[in-house]
């Protein structure tokens, strides 16, 4: 089977830890041993990141080893501690006199509403997850750090829709761009021709905010490509990925929302047209975001 998923970016392992009861989980994007070039786009009043300040241009370190998506808020970003352990153990990492350390930043969602509030991904369910990363097609659906993402929440817990985990390859021109996104967002998820596949539907009313929990609303993408970029150049198509969103979720970016971008080159191929490569990836958002809902509605 043809594989239409971020892993099929060479160089780059996807693994998952699900917690079905809690309603939690994680998920873990190895990049290359030498790791990837990578940048950050953070939108909304209330991001919950790990190493995000590091992802900045203009901050000395360029190449991240890993990327962890997590339930459990800001509890959850403790698996990514399981994640530098792993990488540690295999002597990946960015040299330093004393020892090589793995760089993994990490985002989380808030999915404490939606099963046991204190089943949280921890230190062991990041290492389970990189234990469990390969080159295989992302599973998707229900599961990693989708597990306990919603959408649709603007009219109150009784209207929640899965929004789940998804994930995309598209390319152009042998121009290839994959994603993975974690759909947790306010608003609803449209798709091609604006039909609804997630959410009410009936959009933001007057007292919409008296039903909206203000910490539970976060969509997370992570884009991967082998074309040579620079931090800066990722910086920018990280933006251009948080302006994706506008196309598949409505409304997006709410005040309530702390969507958070990331895009990782493994600086394999050459660098190609910039305005190719943005087209890219915001096609790449609206796949995963797609991919994500339709297969936790489907399962």
């Amino acid at each position: 089977m043809e594989n239409r998923t971020l892993t099929a970016i060479s160089g780059f392992q996807v693994g998952h830890w699900t917690d079905g009861v809690g309603k939690t989980g994680c998920t873990v994007i190895l990049c290359p041993p030498e790791g990837a070039v990578a940048s950050a786009s953070f939108l909304g009043p209330s991001p919950g990141t790990r190493e995000g300040v590091l992802l900045s241009p203009e901050k000395k370190v360029e190449r991240i080893h890993a990327l962890l998506l997590t339930g459990g808020s800001a509890f959850g970003l403790s698996a990514a501690s399981g994640v530098v352990r792993f990488l540690e153990e295999r002597g990946v990492g960015h040299p330093t006199p004393a020892a090589n350390v793995p760089i993994v930043p990490a985002a989380v969602i808030y999915d404490l509403l939606v099963g046991d509030p204190r089943a949280r991904p921890n230190d062991q369910s990041g290492y389970a997850a990189a234990q469990q990363a390969s080159g295989a097609p992302v599973p998707v659906g229900v599961v990693g750090a989708g597990t306990g993402a919603t959408a649709g929440k603007y009219l109150g817990p009784a209207d929640l829709a899965p929004g789940g985990l998804g994930s995309s390859l598209v390319s152009r021109a042998g121009v290839e761009v994959g994603c993975i996104a974690v759909v947790n967002p306010i608003g609803d998820v449209v798709g091609p021709q604006g039909e609804l596949l997630a959410g009410p539907g009936v959009g933001i009313g007057p007292h919409s905010s008296d039903h909206t929990p203000e910490v539970a609303n976060t969509t997370l993408l992570a884009l991967a490509t082998a074309h040579t970029v620079s931090k800066a150049e990722a910086r920018r198509l990280a933006d251009a990925a948080q302006a994706a969103l506008a196309r598949v979720i409505r409304p997006s970016h709410t005040p309530f929302d702390g969507d958070s971008a990331f895009v990782m080159s493994s600086c394999t191929r050459a660098a190609t047209d910039p305005l190719l490569l943005a087209s890219l990836v915001q096609d790449a958002v609206a796949e995963a975001v797609w991919s994500a809902v339709r297969a936790s509605r489907a399962g």
